[in-house]
């Protein structure tokens, strides 16, 4: 029987600080988070509602969620609450932090934000041709930041509507969890990358690759996150930019919200790092031999996003394993034909073939596709099988990529992981398994490592 209004309180007693941002320097920061359970509607609503009423008026708002391949984020359901709040009064407009990602759908657009937000609100972010330069961040601070693994310069841009004045105020929505890039996902890299053009996707995919994936998932603090906070400080200064991140998990087909972040300082990104660090590791006993893992066929149509599956769980494969992912959805492997063409030539084939193909000129203008390939592989240490439909994706197309391929029927005739329980598992015949059934979720690895 608690009430919007008590709620709205609470929250206010519970998280209210100053923040440091600049254009948005004094708003205040608001949050809920649980470290068990769950958060309700009713606690979301609430915390943007005093997000909102802190923020100053503004005519012209853009909100930047997350596109249909972080379905279990939230952001669909936030976006559309602020579409329908701040539509009252203000021209709002959607514009999906996409990335290198292909267009959501309209069908997408529906499933994720739901049918009455109108298509005509979405704009759409091309990373080639919407974007100018904002600023370079210097080889001499890239290398500082990486050990001396990267010393080139990585150059900013961002669409041109974030900084040209378009709108009064800009809402970056997104969810905070371990990435193979930036240790952990979202908050500036929302913006930078998700509405960032090629120089800054290209540099910072290669200067994470260099850095070693390993010592880079899960952690705040990164070198890849050391770049963006120097692109906020230098060249967004004067952005009207505050943020929404949530920690969240996929619970039988639905999101679990955990906890709700929102305002515009660094904070903001710690306090819901520190959750996700506590709520998307897992730490398993002991390495396995096998993996299956399962990529939701409406959220994974490529191996561009689907290898996700195999970033966030080879810290816990055994050398001489394998992973299996059940991909039914897969029919392609880059978001776009440039990237799609590239893997296909060349294939996930490891580091050192992948950088003497680099040195050798094969991606001009490229970088995060070798970035990408270099994440993709096992390096030799374990297999990685591709059960995907056939008649999406051929054997021989799997195979000259450097995968292993399976039918996806006959991989869930064999493992129904969706009738399956995540973790450790045991098939009649005695062979033993771990099941990953969102592994875009979370990162698994050995206690210690």
């Amino acid at each position: 029987g608690i009430t919007h209004e008590a709620v709205q309180e609470a929250v206010r007693k519970q998280y209210r600080k100053q923040g440091e941002s600049y254009m948005l320097k004094n708003i205040a920061e608001f949050s809920a988070q649980t470290e068990s359970g769950e958060l309700s509607s009713h606690q979301a609503v609430a915390v943007l509602d005093c997000m909102l009423e802190g923020l100053p008026k503004a005519g012209r708002i853009l909100l930047v969620p997350p596109d249909i391949t972080r379905c279990y984020s939230y952001g669909g359901v936030i976006t559309s609450y602020l579409y329908h709040r701040l539509s009252r009064d203000a021209k709002v407009r959607i514009m999906p932090a996409v990335g290198t990602h292909r267009a959501m759908s309209r069908e997408e657009q529906i499933r994720f934000f739901g049918e009455d937000v109108p298509e005509e609100v979405f704009l759409y972010h091309d990373w080639r041709k919407d974007t100018v330069p904002v600023g370079t961040v210097p080889g001499a601070y890239c290398g500082r930041v990486s050990g001396g693994r990267y010393t080139s310069d990585i150059g900013a841009e961002v669409n041109r509507c974030v900084v040209d004045g378009s709108f009064d105020l800009i809402l970056s929505i997104g969810q905070v969890v371990p990435h193979e890039v930036i240790g952990m996902s979202n908050y500036t890299k929302n913006i930078l990358v998700g509405l960032g053009g090629r120089p800054m996707i290209n540099g910072t995919h290669m200067l994470g690759a260099l850095c070693n994936l390993e010592t880079i998932m899960g952690n705040t603090d990164t070198p890849v996150r050391a770049v963006f906070d120097y692109g906020e400080e230098h060249f967004l200064r004067d952005v009207p930019l505050a943020y929404i991140l949530t920690v969240a998990s996929e619970q039988e087909g639905r999101t679990a919200l955990h906890g709700i972040f929102t305002g515009a300082s660094r904070q903001v990104y710690e306090h819901a790092a520190a959750l996700a660090k506590r709520r998307c590791i897992t730490q398993v006993e002991r390495r396995a031999k096998k993996v299956v893992a399962y990529l939701e066929p409406e959220e994974f149509s490529t191996t561009w996003v689907g290898n996700k599956a195999i970033y966030r769980t080879r810290m816990m494969i055994e050398d001489g394993g394998e992973l299996l992912v059940i991909a039914p959805g897969i029919k392609g492997f880059g978001e776009n034909p440039e990237v799609d063409g590239l893997i296909r030539r060349y294939g996930y084939k490891g580091t050192p073939y992948t950088m003497e193909l680099m040195e050798n000129g094969a991606f001009p203008g490229s970088a995060m596709v070798p970035a990408h390939m270099i994440h993709s592989s096992s390096e030799g240490r374990f297999t990685i099988t591709y059960a995907v439909n056939p008649e999406y994706v051929s054997q021989d197309e799997i195979g000259r990529i450097g995968y292993e391929f399976m039918d996806v029927k006959d991989a869930l005739a064999r493992y129904p992981v969706l009738e399956m329980e995540d973790g450790w598992q045991e098939m009649e015949d005695g062979e033993e398994i771990y099941v990953v059934k969102a592994p875009a979720l979370g990162l698994w690895r050995v206690m210690g490592a």
